[in-house]
C-alpha cells in the first residue's frame, strides 16, 4: 500500500509523550504524510475525545479508522513502507525476541521508570529502590549492544525505536547518574539515535 494513499491522516501527539514519541517515529519513518495536532493534556481536543474514549496519546485517525495505541501505530506505518526492514521479516527468531522485549519495556520496565520518575508519588520504597528494578532491563540491552550497534540486527529495528523514548526517559531522570554507570554500549546507542536525523525531525516543535 502507497503511502501517497493516506492524505486524511491526522496524528494527535503530545510531543514528550514516549508513547506518542515512537509513533512519530515510525509515521515519519515510513513517509506516512499526515497533519499533527499537538495536544494540551490539559484541554484535550474534542474531536480526539470523540475518536478515542481513552483520552491519551497518540490517536491517528485515518479516513477508514481510528488506531489509539503506540505500538499498532508502529506496525501499521512499517506495513506501508519499511525501506530498512525494522520488522525484521527474514529472521522469525529475532521477531520473537523483538516482541519479548518490547512487551517487558511496555509491561515491566515502564512501570519501574514512572516509579523512578515519579519517586515521591510512591513513598513506600525510595528512589533508589525503583531506579534499581529498572536498571536490570537497562543492563540486558548493554549486553545486546555488546554484540551489535544496534538490539536486534545490524541496523535499526522496531524493537531500537519502540524502547528508545523509554530509555531517554529513564536516562534522563539523573543524566549524571547514568552518565556514569557502565553501560557504554547503552550510552553509546542512545546519543546516537538522540542525534539521529529521524529523531531530531520527529522532535522539532510544531
Amino acid at each position: 500500500m502507497s503511502t501517497l494513499q493516506t492524505p486524511g491522516a491526522t496524528l494527535y501527539s503530545f510531543r514528550r509523550c514516549p508513547y506518542a514519541m515512537r509513533a512519530r517515529l515510525a509515521l515519519r519513518y515510513a513517509g506516512v504524510p499526515m497533519r499533527i495536532v499537538e495536544v494540551s493534556l490539559k484541554a484535550k481536543p474534542a474531536e480526539m475525545l470523540a475518536l478515542s474514549a481513552k483520552g491519551t496519546v497518540p490517536v491517528l485517525a485515518l479516513e477508514d479508522r481510528v488506531i489509539d495505541e503506540s505500538l499498532e501505530i508502529m506496525h501499521w506505518a512499517l506495513a506501508q513502507h519499511d525501506p530498512e526492514d525494522w520488522r525484521l521479516t527474514a529472521d522469525p527468531t529475532a521477531q520473537a525476541q523483538m516482541a519479548a522485549l518490547i512487551a517487558e519495556n511496555d509491561q515491566v520496565f515502564k512501570v519501574h521508570l514512572n516509579r523512578y520518575k515519579y519517586a515521591e508519588r510512591y513513598p513506600e520504597a525510595p528512589m533508589e529502590h525503583y531506579r534499581a528494578q529498572g536498571e536490570a532491563f537497562l543492563a540486558r540491552l548493554d549486553s545486546l549492544l555488546q554484540q551489535r550497534r544496534y538490539l536486534l540486527a545490524e541496523h535499526p529495528s522496531l524493537a531500537d525505536m519502540a524502547l528508545l523514548p523509554f530509555v531517554r526517559q529513564f536516562a534522563h531522570v539523573d543524566r549524571e547518574w547514568f552518565a556514569q554507570t557502565p553501560y557504554r554500549s547503552l550510552q553509546e546507542w542512545l546519543q546516537e539515535r538522540l542525534a539521529s536525523e529521524l529523531f531530531l525531525a520527529v522532535m522539532a516543535k510544531q
